[in-house]
């Protein structure tokens, strides 16, 4: 199984360094290799400006991060649910070019601190790059993986993630590791796809379709298991019927979004 588990994860790593490298190749409009999103201007429709905001952030948010920092990604706006307060240490799971750590770093106004983790060496080289070019002083990248984080023991208050932990095969690992590096009444604030029903058998043995965050995800009852597991209390899971719309996109030939949707995801540790 750890061979299966390494497999899954150069494949995932592999699929997102090469978002980065068609964004760059691109001269700036950003379009991942397995992606159906049209390359235009920020302002066009198709951009992931419009993606982002489709995904529920806002016109300010979006204006007010690094250029280069949002490519499109995810499945929902974490922000909307972390309620992240001054002086607090946050944690983005699998931070991609640093899209959600600067929106956490502009909340907590250079107070506190965000550290981003991601396994994908050149989305760590981006967002430092990002982090440079936006004089983000409070921000910090550390190339790992979710299910080994490189932290210390209850170092953070609270933990984001976008559409991140449904691509890891070991995701009681995850959350263990999520539960260890909380503080005593740290929270997770997560946005990913759970599934609704059980996944065609084609699907769940398409590699492409677990890099693109659809066959490695969880059903409610599983999460809230593993959660319960690794030690959360006040667990809620809730899907957003409306994040059909845009799943639909993912994978045009299937029928996707009867089988996953978008969810938040939220727990604290004792």
């Amino acid at each position: 199984m750890e061979k299966k588990y390494d497999e899954i994860r150069e494949a995932v790593r592999k699929n997102y360094s090469k978002v980065v490298e068609s964004y760059v190749s691109s001269a700036g409009c950003g379009c991942g290799d397995d992606s159906n999103n049209t390359c235009c201007s920020p302002t066009e429709p198709g951009s992931f400006y419009k993606i982002s905001s489709d995904l529920g952030y806002s016109e300010t948010e979006l204006l007010k991060v690094p250029e280069g920092s949002n490519l499109g990604l995810g499945c929902g706006n974490p922000q909307a649910i972390a309620a992240i307060q001054k002086h607090e240490t946050v944690l983005d799971l699998g931070s991609g070019a640093g899209f959600d750590v600067f929106l956490a770093a502009n909340q907590l106004k250079n107070t506190g601190k965000v550290i981003g983790v991601d396994m994908t060496p050149t989305m760590i080289s981006k967002a430092r790059d990002n982090a440079r070019n936006g004089n983000y002083t409070n921000v910090e990248f550390r190339l790992g993986e979710i299910e080994n984080l490189p932290l210390a023991d209850h170092c953070v208050d609270v933990v984001i993630s976008n559409c991140v932990v449904n691509l890891s095969p070991e995701k009681q690992k995850v959350f263990n590791e999520v539960f260890r590096v909380l503080k005593s009444g740290g929270r997770i604030a997560i946005s990913d796809v759970v599934a609704t029903t059980v996944l065609p058998q084609k699907v769940l043995e398409d590699m492409a379709m677990y890099s693109s965050c659809i066959s490695g995800a969880s059903t409610i009852q599983e999460l809230e298991t593993i959660l319960s597991e690794a030690g959360f209390e006040n667990i809620r899971i809730q899907p957003k019927d409306e994040s059909k719309a845009f799943i639909r996109d993912w994978a045009p030939e299937i029928p996707i979004s009867e089988f996953i949707v978008s969810a938040t995801i939220e727990a604290v540790k004792p």
